[in-house]
């Protein structure tokens, strides 16, 4: 993807989604990389029985490192994520679509940084999972001349 620019971002633009498909092979590492053992998210027995569920969870932190992604795919090389937060208000199961974007909400110039704000949201179908709001800096065209 090519370089977003602070000049070129308005308030109402949608960033590009992220869809994916999470699988249990990738939440089985996900769980391996952030030492997360819990059973909710690769027994699907113990989900059913223990938990209530239909199946296994794909995990709050991977959802919200995806909707993070999304962000950083669109920002480019030289835009920095500087606020990020989110809610993890819904349960996804796996094999389901998971669209993770975001809308600009308002863009700054302070303390000579260009900052532009974003409302964001995880969701599967119109259902949002995950809501949040960012802050990201990016570079200027002026600065290239």
């Amino acid at each position: 993807m090519s370089q977003v620019f602070f000049d070129d971002v308005e308030p109402g633009e949608r960033i590009p989604e992220l869809t994916v498909t999470v699988d249990e092979t990738q939440m089985f590492f996900f769980s391996a990389a952030t030492y997360n053992g819990h059973r909710i998210h690769y027994d699907k027995q113990w989900a059913r029985d223990q938990e209530g569920y239909d199946d296994v969870l794909v995990q709050g932190p991977l959802q919200a490192a995806l909707l993070a992604r999304a962000l950083t795919d669109w920002i480019g090389g030289r835009g920095k994520l500087v606020n990020y937060s989110v809610q993890n208000r819904g349960v996804a199961f796996p094999g389901q679509p998971l669209t993770f974007g975001g809308t600009v909400t308002a863009k700054r110039i302070e303390a000579d940084r260009a900052l532009v704000d974003l409302e964001i949201a995880g969701r599967r179908d119109a259902e949002v999972l995950m809501p949040g709001t960012a802050t990201v800096e990016l570079p200027r065209r002026r600065e290239d001349s």
